[in-house]
């Protein structure tokens, strides 16, 4: 379900949006918010809600291990997008889940007319790590809502 209210929105995202995702914003446009739902470095698993902004998406990224590693999304409210590089974008609704194997390039983020939020967890691994690179342009954003 879309939602551009974002009082609507908070009435359906259940883990909460959190707070500013300062830590990783140089790797989105627009806004996103991050909730932790354990406490990072006291488990071995990063697992948090991730919100969107209408618009807003992270850049192109890979998520590296030597072994193990990866990335879940489950999205629990609003609609998005997950692209991997190569393939057709997929748009993303409540219930809708992703893998993501380590060495895939990909994205994901909201809607341009919608906020959105998934819980990403990251896979436990041997030497993970992330490699941030270009952002998804507007112009090829834009496009999306054609699809």
């Amino acid at each position: 379900m879309k939602y551009s209210n974002k009082n609507e929105f908070e009435k359906a995202n259940m883990f909460g949006t959190g707070m500013p995702n300062e830590m990783f914003a140089q790797y989105f446009i627009g806004d996103s918010f991050l909730n932790f739902l354990v406490k990072p470095g006291e488990t071995p698993l990063f697992l948090a809600n991730v919100t969107f902004e209408p618009g807003c998406r992270n850049n192109w990224h890979i998520h590296h291990a030597k072994s193990g590693g990866g990335q879940m999304l489950i999205c629990t409210a609003g609609e998005g997008w997950y692209q991997e590089e190569g393939k057709d974008p997929v748009s993303l609704a409540e219930g809708s889940f992703v893998y993501i194997p380590t060495g895939v390039k990909h994205w994901h983020g909201a809607k341009s007319d919608s906020w959105f939020s998934h819980i990403s967890l990251e896979i436990p691994g041997d030497e993970t790590g992330n490699e941030w690179l270009e952002p998804v342009s507007d112009e090829y954003y834009g496009k999306l809502g054609e699809q």
